[in-house]
């Protein structure tokens, strides 16, 4: 079923609003987790930290489920459907492993936000979680940059699903023109 038109616009407004917003979320996050890593002022470290904890769980989770729900509601709602076209299985697979692995990830960022809250992060107090976070960012911005790739570049390939889909349709529109063509002319 496909949206109406307004309704075609408004969620992909949505959709590329809350995954625009991801992308730029997560980039923002990666340079905290930089700051975090190399910063020499503690109070600094102690305050990267601190805002990547509020950053994950009040900006980046909500926009990476918002991503999720409206590109689902694109895909069910338009002519490009779930399962018709590999680009789009491709992207929903992605966003939804990249969704699981930052809610496991929000775990590191939570363990290392309470103990720089409580102390100095200086020398190598975490310094493995702390550039985990570097190169999870990293990894988050570099999935998030490749599903905005496909969604631009929309790659060939018709999944069978979709070719069954496309040649009912084809079936059904010759079927149509067919009826029409052999139906009596009204005066």
């Amino acid at each position: 079923m496909v949206m109406p038109s307004g309704l075609r616009k408004v969620a992909l407004t949505a959709h590329i609003a809350s995954s625009v917003g991801w992308l730029g979320s997560v980039a923002a996050f990666l340079a905290l987790a930089v700051v975090g890593l190399t910063g020499e002022d503690a109070q600094r470290v102690r305050g990267a930290y601190l805002a990547m904890q509020v950053t994950g769980w009040y900006v980046i989770v909500p926009l990476a489920f918002a991503s999720l729900l409206t590109g689902l509601v694109q895909s069910l709602g338009t002519t490009w459907g779930l399962l018709r076209h590999y680009w789009v299985l491709v992207k929903l697979g992605l966003t939804a492993v990249a969704t699981v692995l930052l809610l496991v990830h929000m775990r590191v960022v939570d363990h290392v936000a309470e103990t720089a809250a409580q102390m100095d992060l200086s020398g190598s107090q975490l310094d493995g979680m702390r550039t985990q976070l570097v190169f999870d960012a990293a990894a988050g911005v570099a999935v998030l940059l490749t599903a905005t790739a496909l969604s631009v570049y929309k790659p060939r390939g018709i999944t069978r699903y979709g070719w069954r889909v496309q040649r009912a349709q084809r079936n059904q529109r010759a079927d149509g023109e067919t009826a029409d063509t052999t139906a009596p002319a009204r005066v």
